[in-house]
């Protein structure tokens, strides 16, 4: 099984290139196996909702993807990084069940917060609930239903299929200590700790990234997981200080910050709020333009004054393509005003140039880059998918099939990026450091540099062009992408 490498990871669903897992292994070795060095396959266990985030049993590869055996052969060829929804657990999984049908005599009836014996009075005060960082204009909860006709509320932190973990319980400790040893013994080399901050939680405040409960909670996990090798990867989508903190603490944290970043430069050729962050951006961190959400507005606050996230955003609607703000509000079950929903292709306005740019940046930036399976083919916003399901983020989750993806690999756009990916997958400046050099406001210039091995990224954002000059053989060279 592979273990953490510097190289370019995938984000995909598992049916998402083709209909399963072996598809997906066949796509890979055809088209990509030097363009990408590890995958991040989204949640593929049985689920109840959520594309998979609301999993019902961390024991099992749902079957309509395939089983571990298509995992670990996955695992063999790619380092592989798996979801662990760390803050619920699925309302129709086993656990959840037996809670709704034997109650207090349940052997998980704490594994789930109660609200009764969570706040002091058995409710929260008009205050506590305002003080809690919630994704719901009320207190999150939903009512447990139970078979003794009795109904009392559970906290649930999203949709009502998501039914929140009582952490600090021990039944909690064992069943995480369990499902995170299922994953590592399946060919994790990393678990990305989904929701992580929303999993501690204390009455009378935030109830989110609560200290020190979740440094406290992190090296438990960390404790589970160094045995068999497995890098964690907390994800917080907040402040960007939440992520320096963590790196503080030697963990690998994601850039959410970078997406609107560059945007922000493309759109108005002007890179002093791009160069600043990536000064100052911690270095031991994944970067991502796209993910299976929406584009992250929340993670660039004091990066952009908010005249510039506000502009930034707004212009995403009128430069991008094919994106509508209808699409990111109640008519297509969006309610999270802090994402945008676009694939990072079409925000860019269907350009090449820009799009190539935006990449080439990504890749000399500090951390490893993550690209999205819709990034990875140059994806449009799905129109026909958003429409059908009216579920705003599913315009960037398309589903491709072998035959679509064998078309898309033939556009120049593609095989750019693909050339780009297999660049940074091998030179060695990559693995040494990183240093922005001086130039104009409308210019970036960044070089990569290991001993005497060195890689140069020369940036217009005025002209969205650009060239990477490297070494090779004691010499010097430009990459033709």
């Amino acid at each position: 099984m592979k273990k953490l490498e510097n190289k370019c990871m995938l984000i995909t669903y598992s049916d998402s290139m083709g209909s399963n897992l072996k598809d997906l292994n066949n796509v890979l070795d055809k088209h990509f196996k030097d363009a990408i060095g590890g995958v991040h396959i989204l949640p593929f266990f049985p689920s109840s909702g959520d594309r998979g985030f609301a999993p019902m049993d961390y024991h099992k590869v749902d079957s309509a993807f395939g089983d571990w055996t298509d995992i670990e052969k996955l695992a063999d060829k790619y380092y592989l990084m798996f979801d662990y929804m760390i803050n619920h657990i699925s309302a129709h999984s086993e656990y959840y069940k037996d809670f709704l049908e034997k109650k207090d005599k349940s052997q998980y009836a704490d594994l789930f917060i109660r609200y009764k014996d969570f706040w002091e009075n058995g409710e929260p005060t008009p205050e506590q609930v305002d003080a809690i960082y919630k994704r719901k204009p009320r207190a999150p909860y939903v009512d447990a239903h139970f078979a003794d006709g009795t109904t009392e509320k559970v906290w649930c932190t999203f949709d009502e299929e998501q039914i929140d973990i009582n952490c600090k319980s021990d039944t909690a400790k064992a069943f995480i200590k369990d499902n995170l040893t299922t994953l590592c013994g399946h060919g994790a080399a990393m678990i990305r700790l989904d929701a992580f901050a929303y999993a501690t939680k204390k009455a009378g405040t935030s109830c989110f990234f609560i200290e020190p409960d979740v440094w406290e909670f992190l090296n438990e996990c960390e404790e589970i997981v160094k045995p068999y090798g497995v890098t964690l990867l907390p994800e917080i989508h907040e402040h960007y200080t939440m992520q320096e903190r963590i790196a503080e603490k030697d963990y690998y944290v994601y850039d959410f910050a970078l997406p609107m970043l560059l945007i922000n430069a493309l759109y108005y050729g002007q890179t002093q709020y791009l160069k600043n962050w990536l000064n100052i951006c911690p270095r031991k961190q994944f970067t991502t333009l796209d993910t299976h959400d929406g584009i992250g507005v929340v993670d660039v606050k004091d990066l952009l004054p908010d005249e510039e996230i506000d502009r930034t955003k707004e212009d995403i609607f009128k430069f991008g393509a094919n994106v509508k703000k209808i699409y990111n509000t109640a008519a297509y079950n969006n309610l999270d005003i802090y994402q945008v929903n676009c694939s990072y292709y079409s925000a860019l306005g269907d350009d090449d140039a820009s799009y190539l740019l935006a990449r080439a940046v990504q890749f000399f930036a500090p951390g490893i880059p993550q690209v999205y399976y819709v990034g990875l083919l140059a994806g449009r916003n799905d129109l026909k998918l958003l429409e059908e399901t009216k579920v705003g983020r599913n315009i960037n989750r398309h589903y491709y099939s072998i035959e679509e993806i064998d078309n898309e690999v033939e556009r120049p756009v593609v095989k750019s990026l693909l050339a780009l990916m297999k660049f940074r997958n091998e030179h060695p400046a990559f693995d040494g450091g990183f240093e922005l050099l001086d130039c104009a406001d409308d210019k970036l210039v960044i070089l990569r540099k290991n001993g005497d091995e060195w890689a140069k990224l020369n940036a217009d954002f005025a002209k969205k062009t650009f060239e990477v000059i490297y070494s090779e053989n004691g010499g010097e060279k430009i990459l033709n992408y």
